[in-house]
């Protein structure tokens, strides 16, 4: 279990640019006879394209979930305090880390379980040792707002020197890599770059191999954000040539809330500093560098039985059917004069995340009442977000238990709403 295994050798070497032929087929299913669709049970009163900020529990991993509570509920400090017999607390544990490094092609001794893509982070940026007064630090604008922060966090305290770019639009893969060289070039005392895999604003895919490889020439350290991509695409560590990683498993793997990991290279833990002082673990351990603290056990103890389903619904059927979803809509909102789609069009580039613009829709206010309007006159949730450089957008995020007639009635509400702004 604790050697490596490659995610990509698991998915036959997949890659982004698939044909779509069969995707109508794969999008098919306006009941529970759908073989994604009846595996949910969710408020069906209201359209949900929202699964980038939690990816629901199918009914068997909530039937799991909901078993463990119990039966850590039954043995609380028992548990928790290893006073059981059999296997102790960690130990039971270990079996979820094991999982999870398998899920990303990584040593157990090199994974740590977390909170979720944001906490682990955070512990990775603001305690990235290495970082000298005066060194430079690198972020783009479609990276995640709480990591621009740790970004900031460290100017503000470490007296780094922060650098700030922009994802060109059209984002193809020429212009995302000459960004990102001209940025590193630029930049001569660079010690560090923000990467984020998927943007969370929209969907944007980085060539994540490239630009690492690019900064690791130089001598920058790359701080992966997978949160949006474990799950969703193929997410090997060898494959992406990164070091020090971060992601979410209540996402595209459809874990229990409050569930993610923390990834650093055997060789490179030094490199980053304890949790706040932690002693609770020794410094040579990863589980230092996460908080400590009494946290919803029964949620980790079920990553096994959610990355075994994830398994058992192949990752690249799971992919297709999103692509397919991601294409049904914006084909229809592409015909509609004056939608913007703000995603590209390179295949390699998009997955299931998408993002468009009203006619006329400019601030971040106006993305606020797009939000609104389409929860209160369509019962469909979209989500506002701000951040890119180009401006606020709607973002779009399909689920594998959504149908074709709610991929539907969310083009007819873009195009009821066209008007919206004049």
């Amino acid at each position: 279990m604790n050697s490596r295994r490659t995610f990509l050798e698991m998915v036959g070497g997949m890659t982004l640019g698939v044909s779509f032929g069969g995707g109508a087929a794969a999008a098919r299913g306006v009941d529970g006879s759908d073989a994604f669709v009846c595996r949910y049970d969710v408020e069906r009163s209201i359209a949900h394209f929202d699964a980038a900020y939690y990816g629901a529990m199918t009914r068997r991993t909530t039937a799991a979930y909901r078993a463990k509570s119990e039966w850590v509920n039954r043995n609380n400090a028992l548990f928790l305090r290893s006073a059981l017999p059999g296997p102790t607390r960690d130990e039971r544990l270990q079996r979820s880390v094991e999982a999870v490094a398998g899920l990303i092609g990584a040593n157990a001794d090199e994974v740590a379980l977390c909170g979720g893509g944001t906490e682990a982070l955070y512990g990775l940026i603001v305690n990235y040792r290495p970082l000298k007064p005066g060194d430079a630090i690198i972020m783009a604008d479609i990276d995640y707002d709480e990591m621009q922060h740790a970004m900031a966090y460290l100017e503000a305290s470490r007296g780094a020197t922060l650098t700030r770019i922009v994802i060109p639009e059209p984002s193809t893969t020429a212009n995302i890599l000459a960004a990102y060289e001209k940025a590193l070039r630029d930049t001569p005392r660079a010690r560090l770059l923000l990467l984020t895999h998927i943007s969370n604003r929209n969907g944007l895919v980085l060539p994540v191999r490239e630009i690492a490889a690019m900064a690791k020439a130089r001598g920058v350290d790359v701080i992966l954000d997978s949160a949006q991509s474990v799950g969703l695409l193929p997410v090997d560590v060898d494959a992406l040539g990164v070091d020090f990683m971060g992601f979410s498993l209540h996402k595209w793997v459809a874990a229990p809330l409050g569930t993610g990991g923390i990834y650093i290279r055997k060789g490179r833990q030094q490199d980053i500093a304890p949790w706040l002082g932690n002693h609770i673990h020794p410094d040579t351990d990863i589980r230092a560098r996460m908080p400590t603290g009494t946290v919803d056990f029964a949620a980790r103890l079920t990553l096994p039985d959610a990355i075994a389903e994830y398994r058992e619904l192949g990752p690249e059927r799971k992919l297709q059917r999103l692509l397919a979803h991601r294409n049904r809509w914006v084909e229809g909102a592409r015909e509609i004069r004056g939608v913007e789609i703000v995603q590209p069009e390179e295949p390699g580039r998009y997955a299931a995340i998408g993002a468009f613009r009203l006619p006329g829709q400019k601030s971040w206010e106006d993305a606020q009442r797009v939000q609104r309007e389409f929860i209160q006159k369509h019962r469909i949730l979209v989500v506002a977000k701000r951040g890119l450089a180009s401006g606020p957008v709607v973002r779009v995020t399909p689920a594998l238990f959504n149908t074709s007639a709610e991929l539907d009635r969310l083009v007819t509400a873009i195009h009821a709403e066209r008007s919206l702004f004049g």
